[in-house]
C-alpha cells in the first residue's frame, strides 16, 4: 500500500507540472492572438482551456482518493491539501489567459489596446510567462530561491499594472469608453495572472518550510 501511496504523490506532482506547462504555454499565445489580431489563434486557446480544466479535475480526485483511502499525516498530507490549492491558482492562471484571448477574439479585426500602451502590456505578458515557467521549474525542484524570483517577477508586473492605471487616468487619455475597458481588464487579466503564480510559490513555501508566511520572504 505504501508504494502505491508514493506513486499517486509522485503522480500527483507530475500532474501539477503539466498543468503548469499548459499554463505558460497558454498565455504565451494568448498574448500572442492577443497583440497579432489572430482570431483562429486565440479561439485553439479558449477551446484548448479544457485540457487545462480536466487535468485540474483529475489531479483534484486523485488526490480526494488519497486523502480518504490512505489517510497522510503531517508532511504528506500538507502535500495533498497543499496540491488541491495550487492546481485551482492554476486552472484559474488557464482561465486568466483564455480571457486574454476572448478580448482578442471580441476586438478583431482591431486592436484591443491602443499602439501608445502596446509595449507595457507586451512586458507584463512576457513576465507572466516566466513566471508560469518558474511555477513549473518551483513544483519539481522546490528551490525556494525559484520562489523569490517568482515575487521578484510579479512586483515587476504590479508595477506596470498600476502605470496603466495611471495612463487611463491620466488628462491626455482620450480613447473611447469599450477601449479604456478593454484595457482596464486586460491590465487585470494579466496582474491577476501573476498573483496566482505567487500563490503557487507561496504554497510550495510552506510545503517545504511547513511555515506559513503571508508576506513569503523567502532567503
Amino acid at each position: 500500500m505504501r508504494k502505491v501511496f508514493q506513486a499517486d504523490l509522485q503522480q500527483i506532482g507530475e500532474e501539477l507540472i503539466e498543468m503548469s506547462r499548459l499554463v505558460a504555454t497558454a498565455m504565451e499565445r494568448a498574448y500572442e492572438s492577443f497583440a497579432n489580431a489572430d482570431i483562429e489563434l486565440a479561439q485553439e486557446v479558449i477551446g484548448e482551456d479544457a485540457k487545462i480544466d480536466f487535468l485540474q479535475n483529475q489531479l483534484d480526485e486523485r488526490a480526494i482518493d488519497v486523502l480518504a483511502l490512505q489517510g497522510p499525516v503531517a508532511s504528506d498530507l500538507r502535500m495533498i491539501v497543499g496540491s488541491l490549492r495550487m492546481s485551482a491558482s492554476l486552472e484559474r492562471m488557464g482561465d486568466l489567459a483564455r480571457h486574454v484571448a476572448q478580448l482578442a477574439r471580441l476586438r478583431f479585426p482591431q486592436q484591443v489596446v491602443p499602439d501608445s500602451i502596446a509595449p507595457t502590456f507586451q512586458a507584463m505578458a512576457e513576465l507572466d510567462i516566466a513566471i508560469a515557467g518558474k511555477v513549473g521549474e518551483l513544483l519539481d525542484s522546490r528551490d525556494l530561491a525559484v520562489a523569490r524570483e517568482i515575487i521578484e517577477l510579479n512586483t515587476k508586473i504590479d508595477e506596470l499594472h498600476v502605470s496603466i492605471f495611471k495612463a487611463v487616468a491620466s488628462p491626455e487619455w482620450s480613447h473611447s469608453g469599450p477601449m479604456t475597458a478593454d484595457v482596464t481588464l486586460t491590465s487585470r487579466y494579466l496582474e491577476r495572472f501573476g498573483d496566482h503564480g505567487v500563490s503557487v510559490a507561496r504554497k510550495v513555501s510552506y510545503l517545504v518550510t511547513g511555515e506559513w508566511d503571508p508576506d513569503i520572504t523567502v532567503f
